[in-house]
C-alpha cells in the first residue's frame, strides 16, 4: 500500500501532511506548482520537512509546450479563413511560445483567463500534473495507492457529505486500485487545523497573517475583494505582474482582449464594456487589448475592489480588512 498526500501550502494540506508523520506511515508528499504562488508560500512548502522530520515535498508542474504549437498551427490554418483580422492573427502567432509558468503558458494556450464559471485551472495545473507524474505512476506497479487530502466537512454543505475513505473508478486501465482518505474530515474548527501543525513546530503560512482566507494561487480568480485590495495595498508587484500576463494573453486571444478577473464583479463595469464592444453591428474583437486592459483590467478591477456600494464611492474601511486577527485569530 502506498501513501501520497497532496501539499499546497495552506493550512488544511500542512495538517494533513502532519497528521500523515503521526499515523506513521511511510508517505510521498507532492505539490502542483502553479507559477501563480506566491514566494512565501514556496518557502513554505519547500521547509516543511526541515520542521517536521518528514519527507521532502516533490514538486511537479504542467507543461502545455505541445499544446500552444497546436494552437500555433491551428491559427495558421483556421483564423483568418474564419475572420479574425490579420493584426490579431499575427500578434497571437508572435506571443504563442512557451514562457515555462504553467499559469501563464494555460492561459496563452487557452486564449483566456479562468472564471468562477470556466475554472479549468485547478483540472489543468494541479490535478492533472500531480496525476500524470505522481498517481498514474504508482498505480501502475499494481499497488493500492491512499491519497491523502485535507477536506473538512465543515467547509461547505457539499463536502459535508463526503466520506473519510472513498475508492475511485478513475484509472480502470491500470491494476492498482486508488482510494481519497480525509483525516481532517470531522476536524470542526480552524484553531484545530492551526494546532496540528504546531504540533508539528509549523506556523502558519505568513499570507494567512495578513488575513488572506486562502494562499494557493495568488491571487485566486477567486479571490474576495477585500482580498484584491489587500493584495494590491501589501503586494503591489502581484498586481503588475499580471497586468503583464493580460497584455499578452490578449494578444493570444481570438478576441483580442483577455482580463484576470471577470467583469460581472462590477455591474458598471460590465455595463460600460457592453456598450463599447459592439457598435453598429462589429464583432467584439474591434475593441483593442490596450484600451480593454486599461479600462477593464486588473487595474481598474483593484480600484473597484476599494469601494462599496456597488463601486459608486470608496470605502473608509478599506485600509482596515484583511488583519490575521479579523480572519484568522492569529494575533493572540
Amino acid at each position: 500500500m502506498l501513501h501520497v498526500v497532496s501539499v499546497s501550502g495552506g493550512k488544511d494540506s500542512t495538517a494533513t501532511y502532519c497528521r500523515a508523520i503521526e499515523r506513521g506511515v511511510p508517505f510521498r508528499a507532492v505539490a502542483a506548482d502553479t507559477g501563480n504562488e506566491h514566494p512565501a508560500t514556496y518557502e513554505a512548502v519547500n521547509r516543511l520537512h526541515e520542521k517536521t522530520g518528514g519527507p521532502p515535498v516533490e514538486w511537479v508542474k504542467a507543461n502545455f509546450a505541445d499544446r500552444i504549437a497546436g494552437k500555433r498551427r491551428f491559427i495558421e490554418r483556421n483564423w483568418a479563413a474564419h475572420g479574425v483580422p490579420e493584426d490579431l492573427v499575427a500578434r497571437a502567432l508572435a506571443v504563442l511560445h512557451p514562457t515555462g509558468n504553467p499559469f501563464l503558458d494555460l492561459c496563452l494556450w487557452k486564449g483566456r483567463f479562468p472564471s468562477r464559471k470556466a475554472q479549468f485551472c485547478t483540472f489543468e495545473l494541479k490535478v492533472q500534473p500531480i496525476d500524470r507524474h505522481v498517481t498514474r505512476p504508482m498505480l501502475a506497479t499494481g499497488e493500492t495507492v491512499i491519497s491523502w487530502q485535507g477536506v473538512r466537512a465543515a467547509e461547505s454543505i457539499v463536502r459535508r457529505g463526503l466520506p473519510p475513505l472513498q475508492r475511485l473508478n478513475a484509472h480502470e486501465d491500470l491494476p492498482g486500485r486508488l482510494f481519497v482518505y480525509r483525516p481532517l474530515l470531522r476536524v470542526a474548527s480552524v484553531e484545530e487545523v492551526f494546532a496540528i501543525a504546531r504540533r508539528h513546530g509549523v506556523e502558519p503560512n505568513p499570507l494567512y497573517g495578513w488575513g488572506l482566507s486562502r494562499v494557493g494561487c495568488f491571487p485566486c480568480i477567486n479571490c474576495t475583494k477585500g482580498e484584491l485590495a489587500l493584495v494590491d495595498r501589501v503586494f503591489p508587484e502581484q498586481i503588475d505582474r499580471l497586468e503583464e500576463w493580460e497584455g499578452l494573453v490578449s494578444e493570444a486571444s481570438k478576441r483580442g482582449y483577455a482580463g484576470f478577473f471577470a467583469l460581472v464583479n462590477d455591474p458598471v463595469m460590465l455595463a460600460e464594456f457592453n456598450m463599447i464592444s459592439v457598435e453598429a453591428g462589429q464583432p467584439a474583437h474591434h475593441v483593442s487589448h490596450t484600451d480593454f486592459i486599461k479600462r477593464f483590467g486588473v487595474r481598474r478591477m483593484v480600484e473597484w475592489a476599494k469601494t462599496d456600494r456597488g463601486g459608486r464611492q470608496y470605502s473608509l474601511l478599506a485600509r482596515d480588512i484583511g488583519t490575521a486577527c479579523n480572519e484568522w485569530g492569529l494575533c493572540g
